[in-house]
């Protein structure tokens, strides 16, 4: 076969595609998982070269590898890192539990294009030999989690956390375009007591502030990796300093505090803070879907609806009734909470499959917890671009306050519970404003009235707490 190379593994004899930098394991893999089009993302690869150049460079530190070697490794797991070689990692998400399958497709890569820079033939394992020399002071076991917890870090400080601090600062601007606004409340669905519509996207503005502060409290964490228990925990194969000084390199290049594990029997029997994480990112989906929701409602009409926002008209909104423009922008980021709620799932389920010295679902959680991050920070950056920065405030939510019924709440102090529910109930039986109501029924003056029955001081705390000439 003239498009393929003779590889060896201690199974014998593989078929290789001849321009392939993997090999003889990896393309077994790739024969054994034709199960779907799920590949490791880019993040998790970027993390992965990081773990094994680190390693090397410790490795030559350490006079456990010759420097000439190292120095190709090094230069070929850069490569890995950037992105120059992701060709060359063809196996399915769903493979070996451990990602052994994955670890050694960058071995087996890493190994192949240091031979080609040291002169040496692609596939011959005497110059660089994945597993002795690439993979040296290591196991799957240990090397999957740690890349797992620092991808994951990486795309929460670099890609979610600033784009939830741009939603933050364009919902607080609006809060405060907004705060003239005086409209009507509502709870359970019902008309409450009047509110501004900048109060509402302060409310906004605070569950997204919430979701950052979260987010920064579950990395710590992640911080500390299993880099150094190698096989079941106990570090057998390595140098009792690999793990610290790999550590601090992948440290000092990322700007992350990571950090070798205090117990390393626990960090790799399970992926508790990984599934933390997640479950924050499902917290912050949460949070999302609420402001999403609320949006699009405020919004919908545009005669016929709430209509107190008026949402930017991006595209057309159907296929059939001409004119009308629906909030996809919004629904886009519903359906990216929605699907970040199914990922929790996958990696709550997967998370407690730790038999015994090892979590054999790592594939699944790696990919579903980078995936949600990836729709979390794509999803809300959209949704500033596209809908945030672009709300007006239509004239309706002032126009309905007076019309309001639970403004008769502002009556209380004054005339009693009871008889201000009854100011209520006869304005909703006839159609008047409690205003015209009161004035029938109480003997409230103009000028008191007035004072208790004004939507802009009702929105401030505490402004009525006695009676009127209390």
């Amino acid at each position: 076969m003239a498009d393929t190379r003779i590889e060896m593994d201690s199974m014998g004899e593989v078929h290789v595609p001849a321009n392939a930098y993997y090999g003889a394991q990896t393309q077994r893999a790739v024969e054994n998982f034709q199960i779907s089009s799920l590949r490791f993302p880019r993040r998790f690869l970027h993390a992965l070269g990081l773990v094994k150049m680190a390693a090397a460079e410790t490795n030559v530190a350490l006079g456990w590898l010759d420097k000439r070697l190292g120095d190709a490794i090094v230069q070929a797991a850069r490569e890995v890192a950037e992105g120059k070689l992701d060709d060359h990692f063809p196996i399915d998400i769903f493979q070996t539990g451990s990602g052994t399958s994955t670890n050694m497709n960058a071995n087996e890569v890493i190994a192949n294009r240091a031979i080609e820079l040291l002169g040496g033939k692609l596939g011959s394992r005497q110059l660089v030999h994945p597993n002795d020399h690439v993979n040296l002071g290591q196991s799957s076991n240990d090397v999957v989690p740690t890349a797992i917890h620092l991808a994951a870090l990486l795309s929460v400080r670099d890609d979610l956390m600033p784009a939830l601090v741009e939603l933050r600062d364009a919902l607080s601007a609006k809060a405060t375009e907004f705060m003239p606004v005086v409209k009507t409340g509502r709870t359970h669905l019902q008309d409450a007591t009047p509110i501004r519509l900048g109060q509402e996207f302060l409310g906004y503005t605070g569950q997204v502030e919430k979701s950052l502060q979260r987010l920064g409290m579950c990395q710590a964490d992640l911080y500390d990796v299993a880099l150094g228990g190698t096989a079941v925990g106990t570090g057998i194969n390595t140098h009792p300093e690999f793990a610290r000084m790999t550590c601090k390199r992948l440290a000092a290049i990322t700007g992350i505090p990571i950090r070798e594990t205090g117990n390393h029997f626990q960090a790799q029997s399970s992926l508790d803070g990984v599934v933390q994480l997640h479950g924050t990112l499902n917290t912050v989906a949460v949070s999302l879907m609420k402001i999403a929701n609320d949006v699009r409602w405020l919004g919908s009409g545009p005669r016929a609806g709430i209509g107190e926002l008026l949402l930017p008209e991006v595209q057309p909104g159907s296929s059939i009734m001409p004119g009308k423009v629906n909030p996809v922008i919004a629904e886009a980021l519903t359906m990216v909470c929605v699907q970040v709620m199914g990922n929790n799932t996958t990696v709550t389920v997967a998370g407690q499959s730790g038999n015994f010295e090892l979590n054999v679902m790592m594939p699944v959680v790696a990919y579903n917890t980078l995936q949600s991050i990836e729709l979390l920070a794509s999803g809300t950056r959209n949704f500033v671009a596209k809908l945030v920065r672009g709300l007006q405030a239509s004239a309706r939510g002032a126009e309905m306050v007076e019309r309001g019924l639970a403004i008769a709440t502002a009556l209380v102090p004054a005339i009693g519970y009871d008889a201000a529910a009854e100011v209520a109930k006869e304005a909703a039986r006839t159609g008047e404003m409690v205003r015209e109501v009161a004035r029938r029924r109480t003997g409230l003056t103009e000028e008191e009235l007035d004072r208790l029955l004004d939507p802009a001081a009702m929105t401030q705390p505490g402004h009525f707490l006695g009676p009127v000439g209390g």
